[in-house]
């Protein structure tokens, strides 16, 4: 193969006045959507040949994802091993040579994930810095320099209550400014404790959160991982994406304000939205349609051109928009659009070619008979379509009908989108990541899209960062106050003399306020005796210009609490009870637990409110906990042949009394560690639970569990122990309840968190 030349060619009219530009590097393959955030590549070939049949090389490395290729480097996200050993990699290599540069290693934990479903999505590298960003299937959300040295780590599960399931669909964050963003469905403290599809905005250099965003509606019905499209409209940067509550939604990119939302499906929506021309959007779904009982669709909405802040953080309902509809469904694949042609590949394995102007399909054409996630990408006048079955079809798409070039035969299944990059293919499958070099005697690239930044218009708000904050006993919290436009643009860095206040929104429905207070150095602080609490501050400028930022104050070890001190003054009219809500600063108890009377006692108690919320996870404590012990009294409910499930989470790892199956568990991910000990469980009766995590020096470890009845002398032996190569090192503890169809309650009491003796 001839060594590629490649040339730039680029020509673009002078912007007007009121816009900033920066274009980005069209060799660069660095989200998976490539440059133009559709499938579509900027590279031309003179005199291209087909693909090898074998691979130029490959990579030893399990994925259901996409690699993205920055400056001569290949950054993937996979797995390897098949159960205990199974570990999620963060890998760069050589694009030439597939040498492997770095790699580090990510523990799955407290995950759904099931059949080995990992590394659904991509890595994201920032243009500017060329730093990597990824999350994990467990929702560990890290940034690494493109030398490996690790920027920052947040664990979404445990800090804000990102949630799994089973689907495993994680996606790929997304660059705007200084921000990187990703949604996801969260359970996180307050108000925003509701399961929701939110949006969380990143400080891209420090991972401090900037803003965060809840459009569409709540409940979700299920997880989604497309990943938004960024574009200027009306003066602002927006975003589109779909939710897992079956909406299209825009929102403001750079403020997380919501504009509006158009449901199309009764289910989450995992395939990204794509823009035409600047006025049209397209999405695909592969469930049930809002109107009918049908399964999938493609539909086509014409985009408002003046965009209005919605007085509700959902969005309003964008409605008399759609231009046109097709009886399509893909469940999770994208579509490519090029010119006036958008090509789509659905569940079915077929490849089809619609007119995006009428609508009308043009072609189709029998890839394969199935078809899962994968997307196709366009490069040159050819597509490249990796189908489940293991193999990639090159295509030939015409006016009227398509031609097959070529099929490669792969080992494992295709379940990602290729990436294109300096005239390599690049694909992974469940088996390895492949390279395949295209043919040529020299390259050009299209000119790199160029993004328009409206400038800042006068100041209207404060930016406040971080927007939330854990703040534990005898610390505090310094903040960065900048002022921005209507638009969320960015006026001054830098905003001094603000007045601070406490701030109970209106809609709160615990009026509570966090026990700390502001210095005159503008840093917040929690005493060493401040009690447990939440709440928000607001900050007032000299121009009258606001916001607010909430947080939590937390206590170091050791907890306690027996909920005695809670007032039940809430009213459950279909149990007839008085409740309270749980404690405020935990994260995920709200709607899934209350504190109730039990027998003359306060306690937790599992809620029925909701069917999707029958099994709960509640974190009580920071992330960066580690070595301590758990202790509370639990029950269950229920009759001899009926009982539900009450654990702990410590340090990542659950242990769990299951009441079914009389047994006290140790999981992580089930499928990845599980070790069980017989113990008969007898409903409406207290047992006490304890357990204690220990890490060797060497990085394994033991997790140990015991139970026994309340009351009675605590047993010296462990019910059940789980040695571990790799163990978890940190994490929140937390609780655990699990009321199959809402049948039968599960309750705690006198819970204790201690460090390790």
């Amino acid at each position: 193969m001839v060594i590629p030349r490649i040339h730039r060619t680029a020509s673009w009219s002078a912007l007007a006045a009121s816009l900033l530009t920066f274009s980005l590097q069209a060799n660069d393959w660095s989200n998976w959507r490539g440059p133009l955030q559709n499938g579509v590549s900027l590279e031309h070939y003179t005199g291209a040949g087909k693909l090898p049949e074998t691979a130029a090389w490959t990579y030893d490395a399990r994925s259901r994802g996409t690699p993205v290729i920055v400056d001569g480097k290949v950054i993937l996200w996979g797995y390897r091993g098949e159960t205990s050993d199974l570990i999620e990699l963060l890998t760069v290599l050589d694009a030439k040579t597939g040498k492997k540069l770095w790699e580090v290693e990510i523990s799955d934990y407290l995950s759904d994930s099931i059949y080995n479903r990992y590394s659904i999505g991509a890595p994201t590298v920032d243009p500017e810095t060329k730093r990597i960003y990824l999350v994990s299937n467990a929702g560990v959300f890290v940034c690494y320099e493109m030398d490996g040295k690790k920027v920052f780590e947040i664990p979404l599960m445990e800090d804000f209550g990102r949630m799994t399931f089973p689907n495993a669909r994680v996606g790929s964050p997304v660059i705007e400014g200084d921000l990187v963003i990703t949604h996801f469905i969260f359970s996180n403290w307050g108000a925003d404790g509701p399961a929701a599809d939110r949006a969380y905005a990143f400080d891209k250099k420090t991972g401090e959160l900037v803003w965060w965003a809840l459009p569409g509606v709540s409940p979700p019905v299920d997880s989604s991982f497309s990943t938004p499209v960024l574009e200027t409209r009306d003066g602002k940067r927006v975003m589109y994406y779909t939710t897992g509550c079956g909406h299209i939604v825009c929102v403001n990119a750079r403020s997380g304000k919501a504009y509006w939302k158009m449901p199309i499906c009764k289910n989450g929506v995992n395939a990204s939205v794509v823009l035409h021309k600047g006025n049209k959007l397209i999405a695909i779904h592969g469930d049930e349609n809002i109107d009918s009982s049908e399964k999938g669709r493609m539909v086509a909405i014409k985009l408002p051109e003046t965009l209005t802040a919605s007085t509700t953080p959902e969005g309003t309902v964008l409605a008399d928009a759609e231009l046109w509809r097709l009886p399509l469904g893909a469940t999770s694949s994208s579509p490519v659009v090029v010119g006036d042609m958008l090509y789509q590949l659905t569940d079915g394995g077929e490849l089809y070619c619609i007119n995006i102007e009428t609508g009308k399909e043009l072609w189709k054409k029998k890839l394969s008979n199935a078809n899962l996630h994968s997307s196709a990408v366009y490069a040159d006048g050819l597509l490249y379509c990796p189908m489940m079955e293991g193999k990639l079809v090159v295509v030939k798409p015409g006016e009227t009908d398509a031609e097959i070039v070529q099929e490669i035969k792969l080992d494992g299944q295709c379940l990602g989108a290729p990436s294109i990059c300096d005239g390599v293919v690049y694909v992974t499958t469940t088996e390895k990541l492949y390279s395949f070099p295209i043919p040529n005697s020299g390259i050009k690239l299209d000119a790199a899209p160029v993004v328009e930044i409206p400038k800042a218009g006068k100041p209207a708000a404060l930016q406040i960062i971080p927007a939330e904050v854990v703040i534990m006993n005898g610390s505090k919290q310094a903040f960065r106050i900048r002022s921005v436009d209507a638009n969320g643009f960015v006026v001054s860095e830098d905003v001094k003399g603000v007045k601070w206040e406490s701030f109970i929104p209106p809609t709160a429905k615990v009026k509570a306020s966090m026990d700390a207070k502001f210095n005159d150095a503008g840093e917040l602080v929690v005493a060493v005796d401040a009690k447990e609490s939440a709440g928000a501050f607001k900050a007032t400028a000299a121009d009258g210009s606001f916001g607010t930022i909430r947080g939590r104050a937390l206590k170091n070890l050791p907890l306690t609490e027996d909920f005695e001190a809670y007032k039940l003054d809430q009213d459950q009219p279909a149990e007839g009870v008085k409740f309270s809500y749980p404690p405020l600063p935990w994260i995920g108890a709200r709607f899934k637990f209350d504190v109730r009377e039990l027998e003359g006692n306060k306690v937790f108690a599992k809620t029925f409110d909701r069917l999707l919320f029958q099994r709960g996870t509640v974190f009580v404590a920071p992330s960066h906990l580690s070595n301590y012990t758990m202790q509370a009294d639990v029950r269950t409910e229920g009759s001899a042949r009926l009982k539900s499930d009450i654990g702990f989470i410590n340090q990542r790892y659950l242990i769990c009394l299951r009441g079914n199956a009389n047994k006290l568990e140790i999981s992580s991910n089930p499928e990845r560690l599980k070790v069980e000990g017989n113990f008969k469980v007898s409903a409406n009766t207290w047992y006490t639970l304890k357990t204690r995590v220990d890490v060797n020096a060497d990085g394994s470890g033991v997790v140990r569990g015991k139970v026994w009845e309340k009351g009675q002398p605590e047993p010296e032996a462990w019910t059940v122990e789980a040695k571990v190569a790799k163990a978890h090192t940190q994490g929140s503890p937390g609780i655990f309840g699990f009321s199959q169809m809402n049948q039968k309650r599960v309750f705690l009491d006198n819970l204790s968190i201690t460090p390790n003796k």
